[in-house]
């Protein structure tokens, strides 16, 4: 690797088949921008549906995408390819501290936004603990690796899945038969393109599905008039560029206290693909480890400033990167810069708002259905022995404090749901660790 800041990207003309392009390697800039675009369409879905499911502007999540994956870039030295898109993770707890209905814009943004930029410095602040502790030698992702093992790290995610099922299911039931049928075609939209199709199709899942479910929507409401009629007149009149809809932060403790605890779901997805990408490419990236947390922090910090979500690494980016085995990270700055033009598009914003209710009811069914699985997966991958009465106890009591939405009042300060599995998952599991076995992993 070259000895400055940036790395000195070696331009690569072809890949010959079955080739690995390095991440300091960069395609002739047509195709890196194509590369580009692909990304963007990897992350669309996900990066959408998330702040559509909180009240939050699509159109603000997509900028606010581009400029996160921008900081990223630069915090980590153009050395760790990776796009950071709307986290999944803060949907409970905004939801539960904004009381969002489900309806259009949330009127509450503000508390939320307050809440996500507190996680996001601590968030950053884990990261300056990590990024000191290396030192070249991969120390703070050893200890990160200590206090959150994989018996913690799945349980504390499938919470998130499990809080949210109500929500799921209330959104899916909508108020009418109709409502309900078109959410379950959503899952099966959903279901049938992950089961029966290949390729990029199949992990575009969540965009291919959504777009599909909208299309038998329009067919039975608009052609057929059973339910609802999609309304494009939004559309129609909105100009092609414009500023999005931006929102200003108010901090209240108890919303704080609640999405705070999200850092560590953060931190956790982040170590996860760093470890992915580092196998995929074959170098040790845990040195940048730091300050992958310090520029997904920042990046959350920056997003939350303006009215936006919270933002993560992607792991539909990374299973883009694992099928064209393009690990070039100025792809990644290419992406940004396209859904930062995005952002700027008020027609789209509009073309987003027009997705009927009952579909984004059937979706966040899957998707939360989908966040409870990949915490059981991790334990599958990690083969979490539950044998181990240690680990048994720590997801069960986990699993419940989540689901159950168990909440602790100080005051003004409430932690609740996810917040208390998060912490309750890190304190038993060291308090349940003999001392005999303090180096051991769960």
């Amino acid at each position: 690797m070259s000895g400055s800041y940036f790395p000195r990207w070696r331009l690569v003309r072809e890949i010959a088949p079955g080739a690995v392009m390095a991440p300091d390697e960069r395609l002739p800039w047509p195709k890196t921008a194509a590369m580009g675009l692909q990304h963007v369409v990897a992350m669309f879905g996900s990066t959408v549906l998330a702040p559509l499911l909180m009240g939050f502007d699509p159109n603000v999540a997509i900028l606010m995408s581009g400029i996160g994956s921008l900081i990223f870039f630069v915090f980590v030295g153009g050395r760790v390819p990776s796009y950071l898109g709307s986290s999944f993770a803060f949907i409970g707890g905004v939801i539960a501290v904004t009381g969002y209905a489900g309806a259009g814009p949330n009127p509450n943004i503000g508390v939320a936004l307050g809440g996500i930029i507190l996680c996001g410095l601590v968030y950053a602040l884990l990261g300056v603990l990590v990024w000191t502790a290396n030192a070249g030698s991969g120390g703070g992702a050893r200890w990160i690796e200590a206090l959150m093992p994989p018996v913690v790290t799945g349980a504390v995610v499938a919470v998130i899945g499990l809080n949210l099922a109500p929500v799921a299911a209330k959104g899916a039931m909508g108020a009418s038969g109709f409502d309900a049928c078109m959410a379950i075609v959503t899952i099966l939209c959903v279901g049938g393109i992950a089961v029966y199709t290949r390729g990029m199709l199949q992990r575009l899942l969540i965009l291919a599905g959504l777009i599909l479910a909208c299309v038998v929507y329009a067919i039975c409401a608009n052609g057929l008039g059973l339910g609802k009629p999609m309304d494009f007149s939004g559309v129609a009149a909105a100009a092609w560029l414009g500023l999005p809809r931006f929102a200003a932060p108010v901090f209240q403790a108890s919303a704080m206290g609640l999405l705070v605890p999200v850092a560590i779901i953060l931190v956790a997805e982040n170590l996860g693909h760093i470890k992915a990408v580092s196998a995929m490419t074959g170098r040790d990236l845990d040195r940048y480890l730091g300050r992958a947390f310090v520029g997904d922090g920042i990046a959350t910090m920056v997003s939350g400033a303006v009215g936006g979500t919270g933002v993560t690494t992607y792991a539909e980016n990374i299973g883009v990167m694992a099928v064209t085995r393009i690990y070039s990270t100025v792809v990644f700055a290419v992406a940004a810069l396209i859904a930062i033009l995005l952002g700027f598009s008020p027609k789209f914003g509009a073309l987003i708002q027009t997705i009927p209710g009952p579909v984004l009811g059937g979706m966040s069914v899957v998707v939360f259905g989908l966040i409870a699985v990949a915490g059981a997966r991790i334990w599958v991958v990690n083969r979490v022995d539950f044998s181990d009465n240690r680990n048994l106890i720590v997801a069960a009591v986990t699993l419940v404090l989540g689901a159950g939405d168990f909440t602790v009042r100080l005051g003004e300060f409430a932690l609740s749901g996810i917040g208390t599995a998060t912490f309750g998952a890190i304190i038993l599991y060291a308090l349940l660790r003999p001392l005999g076995q303090r180096g051991r992993e769960g």
